[in-house]
């Protein structure tokens, strides 16, 4: 119970924070949280220490994360993708109002994007982009090949650049 413990204290945050980035709402993410905490610590005996007990537990958390956002659907009660102010910081005090809109409109356009993206490809460019895995841990963690977390990056990046090009060219 207290190797489990130590595990959640040392890695809650980044669970978190990666779950409330695929899922798109901070109740989602507590959720998704606590259902991959659950599994885990009823698995955890099964344990068998191939990987680090952080990388699977972040698996476990990854993969409530992905399955909750699946859930989710399409349609008016989907969740909205994650605010980026709230997972990057606030923008600084010295920031003009024009900067802040624009900086606004920006988020809202990258929010809408990341919507785009399937599941997997939001898991693997959130992974890559946001948490700075390697494409080969990437893979680990999602269960499937190293070149096939390189596409799915690949595909999300190719998604997102479309979209803000799209937004930007204003129709």
């Amino acid at each position: 119970m207290d190797a489990f413990t130590a595990l959640v204290e040392r890695h809650g945050p980044q669970l978190y924070r990666l779950a409330y980035r695929l899922t798109g709402n901070e109740q989602d993410a507590r959720d998704a949280v606590q259902e991959g905490l659950l599994r885990a610590y009823r698995g955890f005996d099964a344990f068998e220490g191939r990987s680090d007990a952080g990388t699977w537990l972040y698996r476990i958390v990854l993969n409530c994360s992905i399955d909750m956002h699946r859930a989710a659907g399409t349609g008016p009660n989907k969740p909205a993708a994650a605010p980026l102010a709230t997972l990057q910081g606030l923008p600084a005090a010295s920031a003009s109002p024009e900067r802040l809109a624009a900086s606004a409109e920006t988020q809202r356009h990258i929010e809408a994007a990341l919507e785009q993206l399937t599941p997997l490809e939001r898991a693997a460019f959130t992974l890559r982009h946001f948490e700075g895995q390697a494409t080969d841990d990437i893979g680990r963690l999602l269960g499937i090949r190293g070149n096939a977390a390189r596409q799915h990056v690949f595909r999300a990046v190719r998604k997102l650049r479309a979209a803000l090009a799209f937004q930007r060219s204003g129709q």
